[in-house]
């Protein structure tokens, strides 16, 4: 499997989990905290792909 398939396939089951999560609602946490943790992730899988 190549590299931009394997991201391919990670973007469609991140966007999965939000709607999954979104659907179920998570109460305990914040919308800015979830806000924080989708920014950091997307940052790291970025950093990645620049630095890899």
């Amino acid at each position: 499997m190549t590299e931009i398939r394997i991201f391919a396939l990670l973007s469609a089951v991140f966007a999965a989990l939000t709607t999954i999560f979104g659907k179920i609602g998570v109460e305990s946490v914040s919308s800015n905290v979830a806000t924080a943790i989708r920014t950091v992730v997307i940052l790291v899988v970025a950093w990645g792909d620049c630095v890899g």
